[in-house]
């Protein structure tokens, strides 16, 4: 086997079809067919082992701010290899981590200026609990370990965060989860059981079922909300107005504190380094991953208000919690140089320049009858595609399994995009480009869109 994977012309279809357990991937998808296999990228753009150029129109996986290939980014990572390639931060700190630390905590809102490092998004959001549970015990209040999530959210794949997202398909085979977990209904304007004409109302309604759903189950049980700024899984379903800062004031009344899960949604992806500056609000604490350091090399983390610190500053107490490669010195430097790149390059005026010119774009599609809704913020959009626009009659199990990944996801990558065809909840194509990208890109996505969800209307 390594000889082969070390041959020049080896054959990488047989060993990945042998060996290579790929993530979230039917076991029989590529029975016929041949395995995408990525060798290399540069800017917005992949290529494949044929060469063939592919526009990035996900970023990876809502990850890669920046961009495929910067140089910059590598060089930090060779340096800090170089310097000090590992070292924990249990009991010991690095320079990097602690430069990295201070950084965020300046580009935070508000008082969010106490960083803890993980390695990845359902880390960062096992952590944000457990930290509500140690704190809650730490000040007296030892029932508060319930969550209060949104209905179809994800949050993580890790025994916690798997129980805090709302996307029951992907909990069954692993079920019984951690207890304690309750769902509210999400902000699907689209799908709005009330109020649908009237975002407002609407947002308002939604904010009262997570008040609704604190109540019910008892207040002192009750130790965390959490909401992402605009929800991935379903769709992008951004806030309706005022609706994050009513969720802000419902947790206030009610001694609960709020997450703000922005694994997807911060360091430029809605146009500001966090989503809660988008909104305006101020959450107890901050999960972040993916963007941090583009995805050069896997960092994640809770930045926590510094009240949650306050308990652990008592002689003899220590959150009981840490991750071997939490603030790895490599990854902390790659975060570092990627923030160079946001700063210098002027990425997040880049999003709020070109976002109005995104929606537009991504909306002439709404001349095709199969494109329902278009919806999300900055470079983050959900397209939902429907059988019948004018009753909003969606398709099902069945029918989306086939629609998406029997047709529109693997067309798309044929015609040269990524993107995402997804169908916990309604059926959407999701686009999440690289912050780099202008208006030419959103031309060539929107070209390749319409020609496949054409002949998707077509076999409907």
């Amino acid at each position: 086997m390594t000889d082969r994977l070390n041959d020049p012309g080896a054959d990488l279809q047989q060993a990945a079809r042998d060996h290579l357990w790929m993530h979230f991937t039917d076991g029989s998808a590529y029975a016929d067919s041949e395995i995408p296999v990525i060798t290399r990228g540069e800017g917005p753009y992949v290529y494949d082992t044929r060469g063939r150029r592919r526009l990035d129109g996900l970023a990876g996986l809502f990850v890669s701010q920046v961009g495929h290939g910067r140089a910059e980014i590598a060089g930090a990572i060779a340096e800090q290899a170089r310097t000090l390639a590992y070292f924990p931060i249990w009991t010991y700190a690095h320079p990097a981590a602690v430069r990295l630390a201070d950084r965020l905590a300046a580009l935070a809102p508000g008082d969010l200026d106490r960083v803890f490092f993980t390695t990845g998004g359902s880390e960062a959001v096992e952590t944000a609990w457990k930290l509500a549970r140690q704190y809650f015990k730490a000040v007296g209040q030892p029932t508060r370990h319930k969550v209060v999530s949104r209905a179809v959210a994800y949050h993580g794949t890790t025994m916690g965060a798997l129980s805090i997202t709302g996307v029951q398909a992907l909990k069954s085979a692993f079920e019984p989860l951690v207890p304690s977990t309750i769902q509210a209904p999400n902000t699907n304007l689209y799908r709005a059981p009330v109020h649908r004409d009237d975002p407002e109302a609407f947002g308002a309604w939604a904010a009262d079922q997570i008040e609704q759903a604190i109540v019910q189950n008892g207040p002192e049980t009750v130790a965390a909300v959490y909401v992402e700024p605009v929800q991935n899984s379903g769709g992008c379903f951004p806030p309706p107005p005022g609706y994050l800062r009513r969720v802000r004031e419902i947790c206030d009344r009610h001694g609960v504190l709020m997450v703000s899960d922005e694994v997807i949604c911060a360091f430029g992806r809605l146009g500001e380094y966090f989503g809660a500056q988008r909104y305006d609000y101020l959450p107890d604490m901050i999960t972040f991953a993916k963007g941090v350091t583009s995805g050069y090399v896997p960092m994640g983390g809770v930045i926590a208000r510094e009240h949650l610190m306050a308990p652990f500053r008592e002689p003899g107490s220590m959150f009981s919690h840490g991750i071997t490669f939490g603030g790895h010195p490599v990854a902390a430097a790659a975060a570092l140089a990627n923030l160079d790149v946001i700063e210098s390059e002027g990425l997040l005026e880049n999003v709020r320049r070109n976002a109005p010119v995104f929606r537009a774009t991504l909306e002439k599609l709404y001349d095709l009858p199969i494109v329902g809704d278009v919806r999300g913020d900055g470079y983050f959009y959900g397209i939902e595609l429907v059988k019948d626009r004018e009753t909003r009659e969606t398709f099902s199990d069945d029918e989306a399994a086939r629609l998406l990944r029997g047709f529109v996801s693997p067309a798309l990558y044929d015609a040269g995009l990524i993107c995402r065809a997804d169908d916990r909840g309604d059926p959407v194509v999701q686009l999440s480009p690289p912050l780099i990208c202008g208006p030419e890109h959103f031309e060539e996505m929107e070209a390749i869109l319409r020609a496949v969800l054409s002949e998707a209307g077509r076999r409907v």
